[in-house]
C-alpha cells in the first residue's frame, strides 16, 4: 500500500549471491536429505520452487508459518479468510508441520512445502503462484523470501511477531541489513509489546501489538475410541505427562520419576517428546534404567507393568493432556526456551516448566503472576512439585483454574490481527473491480 524505495545493502547483496551460487547443488542436497528421511519424496521438488498443484483463478492469499507452532496460530486466520472466499495457499518447512496442515487444515486450503531461500527457486514459485498478499507468522526473515516478494509489488505482512532478547542483540550486528528487510514489511503485528519495541528499534516502520494468535487456536481435539482405550488402559493410576521433551531432558524426567514411585503406587509417567523420531532413543534410555517401557509408536497402550510410556506420535497430545492432570513442558529444563503453554492450560493440566522459557516469556510472566505454573530447575524440584500436584486435589484444580483463566483473559488476538489487515482485502476488492 505504500510506494517506497528499497536500498539493499552491501551484505544482502552478497548473500543473494551466495545462495544463487547453491542452485546447481541443490539436487545433490535433496538427495542427501531424503536419505536421512528429512524429506517427503513425492513432493521435495518444492522445495526447488516446483509447484505440485495447479493455482486456482482469483485471489491468492498466501501464509506462512515454518513448523507445527506457527502453523496451529494461522489456522483459525486460514479459516476466516475462506470465508471471505478468498483462496488460501500455506506453507510451511518442516515434515512435521506439513503432516499436521494435511490433517487439520481447511478443506480448500492449498499447502506447499517452503522453496529453500535460493533466489531462482523463490522466483519460480512466485512465478507459479503469483499471490496477491504474503503473510508470515512469527519470526520468518529468509532475505531472497523477502527481496523476491516484495520486488513484485506483493504486499508483505508479519502477523504473530516475535523478537527475543537474544535475536534482537544478534540482529543489532548487522543493523543496515535487518532494517533493509524490516522496511520491506507493510505492517509488523506483534504478540507484545516488547517484541514491538525490539522491531521498531531494528527498523520496522509500521508496528502493532495484536497479542498471540495461538491464545485464540482451539485447543487439540482427541479422538474418542483412542481417548477412551487409553482411559481403560491407565485405569486409576497416577499419571504424570512430560510434553514436549527435547534431547538432554528424558534423563531428568527418568530421574523424577524415580524418586516419586515410592510415593505413588503404580505411577505412569508420559513422556512426548517434541520430535517422535526420538521415541526409540527414549525407550533405551527407561530401559537402561531398569523400567518397564510402552511405545506408542508400536501400536501398545499402557500396561500394569509399564512405569513409562514413551507417546511418541504426531497429533495426540490433546489425547495425553486430558489423560494427565499434571504436565511438565519440555525444551525448559535446557537452553531451548520452552515449549508452548497455551494447550495444557486450556484442557486443565497443572503445568510444570524449567527456567528456560524465552521464547514464551510473556506467557510464562503472566502464568506466575497468577500462580497458574511452578517453576522447576532439576529432577528433585521436579519430582517434589510432580508429587504435591498429583497428592493434593485442591492444589491441584486452583493452579489449573487460574492456568485456564489466565489463558482465556489473553485471547482476542485474532479479531484484532483481522481488523489491523482489513485495510489489505478491501485494496485487494478495489483491484479487482
Amino acid at each position: 500500500m505504500r510506494d517506497r524505495p528499497f536500498r539493499t545493502p552491501l551484505t544482502l547483496r552478497a548473500y543473494v549471491g551466495v545462495t544463487a551460487l547453491m542452485a546447481p547443488i541443490a539436487a545433490l542436497l535433496a538427495r542427501r536429505r531424503l536419505k536421512r528421511g528429512k524429506e517427503d519424496p513425492e513432493r521435495v521438488q518444492e522445495r526447488r520452487g516446483f509447484a505440485t498443484v495447479e493455482r486456482p483463478p482469483g485471489r491468492v492469499i498466501w501464509l506462512h508459518g515454518a513448523s507445527v507452532g506457527e502453523l496451529l496460530s494461522i489456522i483459525p486466520l486460514v479459516e476466516r479468510l475462506q470465508a471471505r472466499g478468498l483462496t488460501v495457499l500455506v506453507t510451511t518447512v518442516t515434515l512435521t508441520a506439513a503432516a499436521l496442515a494435511a490433517r487439520r487444515l481447511p478443506r480448500g486450503a492449498i499447502h506447499q512445502f517452503m522453496p529453500w531461500d535460493v533466489p531462482s527457486f523463490i522466483e519460480r514459485f512466485l512465478d507459479h503462484w503469483r499471490p496477491d498478499l504474503a503473510i508470515f507468522a512469527e519470526s520468518e526473515l529468509w532475505p531472497n523470501l523477502i527481496l523476491r516478494t516484495t520486488a513484485r509489488g506483493t504486499p508483505l505482512i508479519q502477523v504473530n511477531g516475535r523478537m527475543s532478547e537474544r535475536s534482537f542483540k544478534s540482529w543489532q550486528r548487522v543493523p543496515r541489513s535487518i532494517k533493509a528487510l524490516f522496511s520491506r514489511f507493510e505492517l509488523c503485528l506483534m504478540q507484545t509489546v516488547d517484541d514491538a519495541r525490539r522491531v521498531e528499534a531494528l527498523g520496522a516502520p509500521r508496528v502493532s501489538t495484536t497479542g498471540n494468535l495461538k491464545f485464540d487456536v482451539p485447543a487439540p481435539e482427541a479422538e474418542p475410541a483412542a481417548a477412551m482405550a487409553l482411559a481403560d488402559s491407565i485405569g486409576r493410576r497416577p499419571v504424570f505427562l512430560a510434553a514436549s521433551t527435547h534431547d538432554g531432558e528424558d534423563e531428568i524426567i527418568l530421574d523424577a520419576h524415580r524418586m516419586m514411585a515410592p510415593r505413588l503406587t503404580n505411577l505412569l509417567t508420559i513422556i512426548a517428546p517434541r520430535h517422535p523420531e526420538r521415541g526409540a532413543a527414549i525407550v533405551a534410555l527407561a530401559e537402561a534404567a531398569g523400567l518397564q517401557v510402552g511405545q506408542r509408536s508400536r501400536g501398545e497402550l499402557p500396561k500394569v507393568r509399564h512405569a513409562v510410556y514413551v507417546a511418541d506420535t504426531l497429533g495426540e497430545m490433546g489425547l495425553f493432556y486430558r489423560a494427565a492432570p499434571v504436565a511438565f513442558l519440555g525444551g525448559s529444563l535446557i537452553r531451548h526456551g520452552g515449549q508452548n503453554p497455551i494447550e495444557p492450560g486450556k484442557l486443565g493440566a497443572a503445568i510444570l516448566h524449567g527456567p528456560h522459557v524465552f521464547n514464551f516469556a510473556a506467557v510464562y510472566a503472566a502464568l506466575a503472576e497468577n500462580r497458574a505454573a511452578r517453576q522447576v530447575d532439576n529432577a528433585r524440584d521436579l519430582a517434589a512439585a510432580a508429587l504435591l500436584l498429583l497428592t493434593d486435589q485442591d492444589e491441584r484444580v486452583r493452579q489449573r483454574e487460574a492456568a485456564g483463566e489466565t489463558v482465556t483473559a489473553l485471547g482476542g488476538a485474532l479479531d484484532r490481527t483481522l481488523a489491523a489487515i482489513e485495510p489489505y482485502f478491501l485494496s485487494l476488492a478495489v483491484r479487482g473491480n
